[in-house]
């Protein structure tokens, strides 16, 4: 039995998924299936309930995958000693996080780090916020990132930093001549917002809500770079971080305006697994954020 076959089966158990957990691990869904039926050869009895219309496993079936989470997580700590005792920093660290945060937060930080520890790999991946949660649920990425994080039992969440939120117009809007606005400015204006099943968006509505103004969206986008382009034709004004339009008002192809006497921020936060054992490398990207544990490396 190979430290592979525990880590394929415990990707099914928690993906509940043939095809989640053969993506995973780079295999075809037949190769899980056939993990998972040697695994029940070897110990002579039947760890999946095929009877169940969904993925359930056999009581037998869930003490393999708690002894096999257990090997897991003993071999990733054995790894992640070794590593110390050679005083190696080296490795591949895997990130989810959302567009706005990965194209315009984390390059900064990247460059710093690989200029550090050039034996690292850094690999990002885009994806909506839920999705991030699920990455990380699933232990597809090392990292997420997110904005507005929302507390999961088994997901421990870092503080990040916090966005400043502005409105953006045309240079040529009137909006973008008066210096800063009041909220109610807004009233009678064409707005952009994202997609309502996203945070910021739903942190803009609760703005507007608390305010007592009612707005909506002429246009609705799933990313900031596609909101910032309606904004740039003139299409609408829009709320967004002021760290994603920093290049464009330099340049000139946005105006980035205050919000008179109030300043609304967007939280945030690097997520890991619970329990997850970090490698060197993953606790020096950690320094490198400006972060400090909150809790024991191993779990």
């Amino acid at each position: 039995m190979q430290i592979e076959n525990f880590k394929i089966f415990a990707d099914l158990v928690e993906t509940k998924s043939f095809s989640k957990s053969a993506k995973l691990n780079g295999i075809t869904q037949s190769a899980v299936s056939q993990q998972a039926r040697a695994m029940e050869r070897h110990f002579k009895t039947l760890l999946i309930d095929r009877s169940q219309k969904q993925f359930q496993l056999t009581r037998e079936g869930q003490r393999v995958y708690e002894a096999a989470k257990e090997i897991l997580h003993n071999y990733d700590k054995l790894l992640s000693e070794l590593q110390e005792m050679k005083k190696v920093i080296s490795g591949t660290i895997r990130i989810s996080t959302i567009y706005s945060i990965g194209l315009h937060e984390l390059p900064p930080y990247i460059k710093k780090f690989l200029h550090d520890y050039p034996s690292v790999n850094v690999r990002v991946e885009y994806r909506r916020s839920n999705l991030v949660y699920e990455d990380i649920l699933h232990n597809a990425v090392d990292f997420g990132l997110v904005a507005f994080p929302v507390k999961q039992r088994q997901i421990e969440m870092l503080p990040f930093r916090d966005d400043r939120l502005v409105l953006i117009a045309h240079p040529q809007h009137p909006l973008a001549q008066a210096g800063d606005v009041e909220l109610r400015d807004l009233a009678g204006h064409k707005f952009i917002g994202f997609d309502p099943d996203i945070p910021t968006r739903k942190a803009v509505d609760q703005i507007f809500r608390e305010n007592k103004i009612e707005i909506e969206p002429v246009m609705e986008f799933d990313n900031i770079e596609t909101v910032k382009r309606a904004v740039e034709i003139d299409h609408g004004v829009a709320i967004v971080p002021h760290a994603t339009v920093i290049q464009e008002t330099r340049q000139g192809s946005l105006a980035a305006i205050q919000f008179k006497g109030k300043e609304f921020t967007r939280p945030l936060a690097i997520l890991h697994r619970k329990g997850r054992v970090l490698t060197p490398a993953m606790r020096k990207f950690i320094e490198t954020l400006g972060l400090v544990l909150t809790e024991p490396v191993v779990a």
